[in-house]
């Protein structure tokens, strides 16, 4: 049964569609030149368009692989059209890089502005609300610096490009702060047992706090805890 369907089969359609094979060649030929008019429009760019890309030059680089893809192996797409479409997207892109170099108002239009996420071993709420950044992706990249708890940094900041800051305290001025390893905010709890530092689960403010029940944070008004820690960055 098997063998009487794979003799069936139009490999030849299966393999190029509705193409023949001398269209192959011309796919080559195709792609030679789109590789290498996506070389000269990123040369043009310059650097800034292919290093860390912010929101507006990864539309830029997505509109170039676009306009590069389909004329490689789309016989209806013609050349001149997409090498048309690489001309207009780099003439937008040096106008409104022109704009962004006059404008600083316009600039933040279209490329968005750097956020302070943790400031002095806390969370800044207010601006992490703002980003669609889960904590634990947050504390995944944290980890990756070699952060293991928040009072080890003094500023974190997400830039444009959405690469995070981070700026570290002396390991002499590291203070408590919440623990940021996996599995280190499971034990949470309402009640302090023991006097020591404690740093709230959703804010990060940190504090030490005597035994007996706790009240709910000064700073975000929740009332889950856990045990602070002061170790120091291992470099």
């Amino acid at each position: 049964m098997l063998t009487l369907f794979l003799l069936e089969l139009n490999w030849k359609e299966l393999l190029l569609g509705h193409e023949e094979w001398s269209f192959l060649l011309e796919i080559i030929l195709r792609t030679v030149i789109m590789f290498l008019a996506i070389i000269i429009g990123l040369r043009i760019l310059g650097k800034r368009g292919v290093k860390q890309l912010s929101i507006f030059e990864l539309v830029v680089i997505i509109g170039l692989g676009s306009a590069a893809g389909d004329p490689m192996f789309n016989k209806d797409v013609g050349i001149i059209s997409s090498i048309l479409v690489f001309i207009v997207i780099i003439l937008l892109y040096s106008i409104v890089t022109f704009f962004i170099g006059r404008s600083k108002k316009f600039e933040k239009m279209v490329e968005g502005t750097s956020v302070c996420l943790i400031r002095e071993g806390e969370f800044a709420i207010d601006n992490f609300k703002k980003e669609n950044l889960g904590s634990d992706e947050f504390f995944a990249e944290l980890r990756l610096k070699g952060v293991s708890q928040l009072g080890q940094i003094e500023t974190a900041i997400e830039e444009i490009s959405g690469e995070i800051s981070v700026f570290y305290y002396e390991d002499n001025d590291v203070k408590y702060g919440l623990p940021i390893m996996p599995g280190s905010l499971e034990n949470r709890f309402v009640n302090i047992h023991k006097e020591g530092h404690f740093s709230c689960t959703f804010c990060g403010h940190t504090e030490l706090k005597p035994e007996g029940n706790t009240v709910s944070c000064p700073k975000c008004h929740k009332n889950e805890w856990v045990t602070a820690s002061n170790r120091r960055r291992v470099t």
